[in-house]
């Protein structure tokens, strides 16, 4: 026999006590939960029940409209049988970073899941600054197809969306790893080494073909480093001091670990900086190239095998066994054309702030200059982050003014 039940939805201003009073009050009844929820936006309440009650439905409904009343809240009430609806398979978590994010762009998003045959079983927002980024529970999806699909809506609405696996598939620890040079740090480390050289605009001009893959990446980084002959070995120091981490860069590593993830950094640029900076940051893995040095001068060569694509894509791969990790718990974060292997191998690949080849191939894209919202990519909050920061006394960075 199917069991009867009252879909109890409750609107209204929200107050500390509003959620006991009605249990308070229907608990004499003996109802059964069977499903709860309850959401508050801007101090707006809207909670919804789904309680059986037998032969006292009636007595439920009249206590339930009683507390409305006294609260000042609409209460609502569907009579119907049996408990909710078992979600689909196929779950995704669908995020969407918007700066600003206009209801234009999350009416075509959510046209587009429709389209799918997919359904949206909840939404929440992650993030108000310095993007503003919302998540949906999706069932009944193909993650691949609707990423493809989604990714139509993201250059035509200027939003980052990302697509990934949801369930049990979105929790546990996981490899986070970084490309450095304009993802971790703001600078191209050769270009302000080759400043010491007075071949800075060379240099430049260079690196910028090669991370949009016009050149090959090997072949230019030993031309560019080949500008580097003669410089003493102290302006390694130097350079290091000038070098500026990303806007969010600490709040993302602080925050991965926190979590327990393991974190990588792989560079196409030289150990003796990346090390430094792995250091600094409590990174568990540096890789990078050498630069050959004698008699405290910099030879303009390198020292061992070239860290390229394949070699950024190898040592994802070693950091993942290393950590005992299957490659789908692994996230690959980079900027250029020599990110791309890292970036395919990854179980999620993201383009950061990324040449036009890079976002293209990438998973998703993060097109906002704050490294830490690659947390929301992962379900992390900007409360949870804030909240860990007060907790262990961290100074948590005064938030740039939301874009109107």
């Amino acid at each position: 026999m199917t069991t009867q039940t009252l879909l109890v939805t409750i609107s209204g201003e929200d107050r500390p006590g509003v959620t006991s009073t009605f249990f308070d009050a229907i608990a004499d009844v003996g109802a059964e939960v069977m499903d709860l929820e309850q959401v508050v936006v801007r101090g707006h309440l809207t909670l919804a029940m789904l309680l059986s009650a037998g032969d006292a439905e009636d007595r439920l409904g009249s206590v339930l409209n009683s507390v409305g009343r006294d609260l000042d809240l609409t209460v609502k009430i569907n009579v119907g049988t049996g408990d909710s609806i078992r979600r689909r398979t196929g779950r995704a978590a669908v995020v969407v970073l918007g700066s600003p994010l206009r209801a234009s762009g999350v009416a075509a998003i959510t046209a587009r899941i429709a389209s799918h045959g997919a359904n949206i079983d909840r939404i929440r927002r992650l993030s108000r600054y310095p993007v503003t980024t919302v998540e949906f529970e999706v069932s009944g999806a193909d993650v691949d197809r609707l990423r493809r699909e989604l990714a139509l809506e993201s250059s035509v609405h200027s939003l980052d969306i990302a697509v990934a696996a949801g369930g049990l598939a979105r929790r546990g620890r996981r490899l986070v790893v970084m490309d450095v040079d304009s993802t971790l740090i703001q600078d191209e480390v050769i270009e302000l080494l080759a400043s010491h050289a007075g071949r800075e605009a060379e240099v430049a001009a260079v690196t910028a073909a090669a991370m949009r893959g016009e050149l090959d990446f090997a072949e230019s980084l030993r031309e560019r480093v080949a500008a580097l002959e003669g410089l003493p070995v102290t302006v390694l120091e130097e350079v290091r001091a000038a070098i500026q981490f990303t806007p969010g860069a600490r709040t993302l590593v602080r925050t991965l670990k926190r979590l327990g993830f393991t974190v990588a950094i792989v560079s196409g640029g030289f150990i003796e900086i990346v090390e430094d900076l792995a250091r600094e940051l409590d990174i568990d893995h540096a890789h990078a190239n050498r630069l050959e040095v004698r008699d405290g001068i910099l030879t303009g060569r390198l020292v061992g095998d070239i860290v390229d694509r394949a070699g950024k894509a190898a040592a994802l791969r070693r950091f993942a066994a290393e950590a005992g990790l299957p490659l789908s718990r692994t996230v690959a974060i980079g900027d250029g054309a020599n990110d791309l292997d890292m970036l395919e191998a990854a179980g999620l690949g993201v383009a950061f702030n990324a040449k036009p080849v890079v976002r293209e191939h990438a998973d998703t894209a993060v097109n906002v200059p704050y490294l830490d919202a690659v947390l929301y990519l992962l379900g992390i909050t900007r409360e949870e982050i804030e909240e860990a920061d007060e907790a262990d006394g961290t100074p948590t960075p005064a938030p740039p003014i939301p874009t109107p």
